[in-house]
């Protein structure tokens, strides 16, 4: 019984890594190329892309903590999550018919919006598919998540390739992108929520906030000040521009990233159910710092390639585990709205770092948001390491 439960479970947490998988196709082959598409072909500055990236994910991200709340109120997780799956297709619509930065900025509102209603109903399910190894239970949705993110850059890079970097290969690609969310939305019909939670208390976390557990109020803390440094992916890609790389090689590095992170999300999970999860979280900020250097820093490709490899091991060793670590020190009957509070407060101060990112970028020098992404990531792994105890694995909820 108690090996069927897991099974079920398991066979729960794989359907919904494939719905990510095959939405991160779709969205993945437009993403890496949306800095490119708005600075090349229709003019834009990059401080508007940081306007651009940091109001559509901030804006969107206010959807989570809401969408965390009603999911734990009303059990309705799935049909949340749902919901937020169906943007990414007007997403694509939006993208086709957009002819100036003011459209691309409208289509990204609407798939970031897609992504806070969706987020943390979608992480409870997972969290709630298994009742031990949260660690690598996220290990494995994340693996899924950002292997669908590399074949949808690989796809977009071989249609750029074919069809070459003209405004008509970038419809074509929006086009294409449109299969894998219908294959995403229909991978639904295999996913079963738990609605059998037992909820206890009904009381309004936003009235209550001082009774969160320290732990968590110290992580969120962090979070906050980690993602004012660390700013919209787009500038990577414009930075790895600079250096040199063309077009599509500039995709095939962001494919390099997502596979790196694909490959060791599961590893990383399950070292943090064994060893606990402030240790990789540490090391894994510390390592976003040296990340931030190298693309700050660096002047040649060979320190661009670095950082993206990097990039890739410091995606593995915090996505999944901070997801975890959060899912355990938060109140049962508020896993989701910890988990949607998180992603808000973190979209808050992104809208912040990309846009201050933009004006670095372009008024005082590539290499100056990366500098302070580095020294924010620093501090932030001290206070972690001075600050958070090391939760028992044996005690996880």
């Amino acid at each position: 019984m108690e090996k069927e439960k897991k099974n079920k479970g398991l066979r729960n947490i794989v359907f919904l890594g494939l719905i990510s998988c095959f939405a991160d196709i779709s969205s993945e082959m437009v993403y890496p190329i949306i800095p490119l598409y708005l600075t090349a072909v229709l003019g834009t500055t990059p401080a508007n892309v940081g306007i651009i990236e940091g109001i559509a994910e901030s804006l969107a991200s206010l959807v989570k903590v809401f969408s965390g709340y009603i999911s734990d109120k009303y059990q309705n997780k799935k049909k949340l999550a749902f919901c937020g799956y169906c943007t990414g297709f007007i997403y694509k619509i939006a993208l086709l018919v957009s002819t100036s930065w003011v459209g691309i900025l409208v289509a990204r509102v609407i798939d970031r919006f897609g992504k806070g209603i969706r987020t943390a109903p979608r992480d409870v399910m997972v969290a709630e598919s298994t009742e031990d190894n949260l660690g690598t239970s996220f290990g494995i949705h994340k693996a899924l998540d950002m292997l669908g993110s590399a074949i949808g850059i690989l796809l977009s890079l071989l249609i750029l390739k074919y069809f070459g970097d003209s405004i008509s290969s970038y419809k074509k690609i929006f086009i294409v992108s449109i299969i894998p969310i219908v294959i995403a939305l229909f991978f639904f019909i295999f996913v079963k929520e738990n609605k059998n939670r037992v909820q206890t208390k009904k009381e309004n976390i936003f009235k209550n906030v001082d009774k969160l557990d320290n732990q968590l109020k110290l992580y969120l803390f962090v979070a906050v000040l980690f993602t004012l440094g660390n700013s919209s992916n787009s500038f990577l890609l414009l930075r790895a521009q600079d250096v040199g790389y063309t077009s599509t090689h500039v995709i095939l590095l962001y494919f390099i990233y997502n596979i790196v992170c694909s490959l060791l999300s599961i590893p990383m999970g399950k070292k943090s159910d064994k060893k606990g999860r402030k240790g990789i979280l540490v090391k894994g900020y510390l390592l976003f710092s040296l990340v931030y250097l190298l693309f700050g820093l660096g002047s040649n490709k060979i320190s661009i390639l670095l950082a993206f490899v990097l990039y890739g091991f410091y995606t593995a060793m915090i996505a999944g585990v901070e997801k975890a670590f959060i899912s355990e020190i938060s109140p049962k009957y508020l896993k989701g709205t910890m988990l949607g509070l998180h992603g808000t407060l973190v979209g808050i101060a992104l809208l912040f770092s990309s846009v201050i990112a933009g004006f670095l970028y372009e008024y005082v020098g590539s290499y100056a948001p990366f500098l302070l992404g580095a020294s924010l990531s620093f501090i932030t792994a001290l206070i972690l390491q001075f600050g958070l105890k090391e939760q028992k694995m044996d005690l996880v909820k």
